[in-house]
C-alpha cells in the first residue's frame, strides 16, 4: 500500500509547531516499518490536491492500493474525496485538524484524537461509502439550499474580511445578527423552487432544502437522523416557507435533530432543483450560487478509512 499525506497549511495558520509535530509523528512511524512507501505533500490552494494525488497515483506500483490522508479541515477532505472518487484501489482518510468535520461525527463523540493517530489510521480498514454527485464534482456529507447555506456563506465572508482573530471576538454576536437578518429575508426564506425527486414533483416555496448523505451539520445532528452514507439513497428534507418567527422555530427544531411539522421528508436517488432566481447552495464546504442543480447518489463511490473497527450506523431504508 502507498500512503500519501496531503496537508492543508491554512488549517495550521499560526500553529506551525503543530504541523511540524504531525510531520515528525509520520516520519517516526514509517521509519519503524519494513519497506515503507509514503510521501508528504502540501496543498497550496483549492483543488491543488487533486493534481497532487493524480501524480502520486501515476507513480504507484500497478495494483497497489493508494491511501490518501487529508490532513486539515473540511476543505482538504473535500478535495481529496474528489480526487479519489470512482478510481479503483484508492482510499481516503480524514486527519481532522480544522475547525470541524461533520462527516466524522457519524462515528460518535470523542473520536477526533483517534483519527489523528497515524499508526491507527495506517492500520485501519476502509468502508465503502456513497457520494453525492454534482456534474463532475462530488460531496460526501450534504447539500444545503436556502436559509442555512445563505447564513453559512455570509459568515464565511465576514470571517474572511475580519481575519481569524477578529472574527473569533465577534463570532457569537455576528452569528446571532446574521441569523436574524437572514430569517427575515423573504427572498431567501420564501423562494419558489421547481423540485423533482426520482421524477416525482415536489415544487413549491421552501425556506430550506437539505440533501444528506450523513446526519450531521455544523457539529449537530439534523432532522435527517437516519441518513446513512452506504445505503445507496439520499435523505431529503424540504422545509416549507412560513413567517419569520415560525421559520426560526422550525430551524431550531431541525438543528436539534427533530422534524418540524412544516417539512416534507423522503428518500431518493436523484434530485433536481431549479429557481427563477439564483439559489444559495452549499455542498459540504463549497459555496455556489446558481439557478439550477442536479444531484444523484453514487453508491460506494469511495472508500473512507475508519479507525478502531468503527462502522456506519445501520441504514433505515424506507419512504419517510
Amino acid at each position: 500500500m502507498k500512503h500519501v499525506f496531503v496537508f492543508d497549511p491554512k488549517s495550521f495558520f499560526g500553529q506551525q509547531w503543530k504541523m511540524d509535530g504531525i510531520l515528525d509523528h509520520i516520519g517516526e512511524f514509517f521509519r519503524t516499518q519494513e519497506k515503507p512507501d509514503f510521501s508528504i505533500q502540501m496543498s497550496r490552494y483549492r483543488r491543488n490536491a487533486i493534481g497532487i494525488i493524480q501524480e502520486e497515483v501515476d507513480k504507484a506500483k500497478p495494483g497497489d492500493v493508494v491511501r490518501i490522508y487529508a490532513v486539515g479541515g473540511e476543505e482538504i477532505f473535500y478535495d481529496c474525496i474528489n480526487a479519489a472518487a470512482h478510481f479503483p484501489n484508492m482510499q481516503v482518510a480524514s486527519v481532522p485538524h480544522g475547525e470541524s468535520n461533520d462527516f466524522l461525527n457519524i462515528f460518535g463523540d470523542g473520536k477526533t484524537e483517534s483519527f489523528r493517530d497515524i499508526p491507527s489510521l495506517v492500520r485501519a480498514k476502509a468502508l465503502d461509502t456513497d457520494l453525492i454527485r454534482w456534474g463532475v464534482n462530488y460531496a460526501l456529507n450534504s447539500c444545503y439550499i436556502g436559509l442555512n447555506s445563505a447564513m453559512a456563506a455570509k459568515v464565511r465572508e465576514l470571517k474572511s474580511s475580519l481575519g481569524k482573530g477578529g472574527f473569533f471576538l465577534f463570532s457569537k454576536v455576528s452569528n446571532f445578527f446574521n441569523y436574524i437578518f437572514t430569517t427575515f429575508d423573504k427572498e431567501i426564506t420564501r423562494q419558489s423552487y421547481t423540485i423533482s425527486v426520482d421524477d416525482v414533483d415536489y415544487s413549491g416555496k421552501y425556506s430550506l432544502i437539505h440533501i444528506a448523505n450523513g446526519p450531521y451539520y455544523a457539529g449537530k445532528k439534523t432532522g435527517l437522523t437516519d441518513a446513512a452514507p452506504d445505503d445507496g439513497l439520499l435523505d431529503i428534507a424540504l422545509i416549507k416557507s412560513s413567517g419569520a418567527i415560525k421559520t426560526m422555530f422550525s430551524m431550531r427544531r431541525y438543528a436539534k435533530g427533530k422534524r418540524p411539522k412544516n417539512g416534507v421528508f423522503l428518500q431518493g436517488k436523484k434530485i433536481t432543483v431549479q429557481s427563477d432566481r439564483k439559489m444559495w447552495i452549499q455542498l459540504d464546504n463549497e459555496y455556489i450560487q446558481n439557478t439550477d442543480i442536479s444531484l444523484a447518489v453514487v453508491n460506494h463511490a469511495v472508500q473512507i478509512v475508519a479507525v478502531d473497527n468503527l462502522t456506519y450506523p445501520v441504514a433505515v431504508i424506507s419512504s419517510l
